[in-house]
């Protein structure tokens, strides 16, 4: 499985992660729901278990993502700071570009 994390997204990220309540804690990008053949995601920080894959990305934050899930293998994490400032997760791989 595949995930990228832009620039912006990885700084904003770690900083979260680099927090001492986060020690230990992995970032997970997750299926909030699916509908036709496109997903919204979410995020959150999170412990691994046994149903979960997880994956470094080359921006050397390590992310959970649910094994055996399709909407989770190529999907992308940007954060944008115009024009509202925050994260959007898309999969380009499967054809969701962002909401609709």
């Amino acid at each position: 499985m595949k995930c990228k994390i832009s620039r912006n997204a990885a700084k904003v990220l770690q900083a979260e992660l680099d927090k001492p309540e986060h020690e230990g804690k992995f970032l997970r990008v997750y299926v909030t729901h699916s509908h036709g053949d496109h997903a919204h995601y979410g995020l959150g920080i999170d412990d691994q278990s046994d149903k979960d894959v997880l994956v470094e990305t080359d921006s050397g934050i390590k992310v959970l993502l649910e094994k055996d899930n399709d909407f989770l293998d190529g999907v992308r994490v940007d954060y944008f700071y115009s024009p509202e400032e925050g994260f959007a997760v898309t999969n380009p791989t499967k054809g969701n570009h962002g909401d609709h």
